[in-house]
């Protein structure tokens, strides 16, 4: 890739999630094989053609993936994903989002 050209990651958060889910597999909670039938289940549901593949798809397949052995169960994520969205809308513009910013968080 030369200078000028887009990269792979439209957002630093997508190269976050793409760091994550290697560092989990180099960790041992999922082998490749295991991830791309994950990430399957979420592009095709039913195995359909339904979406293309994007990062929003790789945190779907990493929480179903963290859910399924117990790490992370989807109540724990679903309250950290609406803490996360109170936090970002508590967020000035351009601040990094932080969540000690949660208006519900503990304080």
């Amino acid at each position: 890739m030369s200078a000028g050209e887009p990269g792979p990651f439209a957002a630093p958060w997508e190269a976050q999630v793409f760091a994550l889910v290697v560092a989990l597999r180099d960790a041992g909670l999922f082998t490749w094989s295991e991830w791309a039938e994950a990430l399957g289940r979420v592009i095709h549901p039913g195995g359909d053609d339904a979406a293309p593949a994007d990062y929003g798809a790789w945190i779907a397949a990493l929480e179903e993936l963290l859910a399924a052995r117990g790490i992370a169960p989807p109540d724990g994520l679903a309250a950290r994903r609406d803490a996360w969205l109170r936090a970002a809308a508590a967020t000035p513009h351009g601040q990094p989002i932080r969540l000690e910013n949660d208006p519900l968080g503990p304080g």
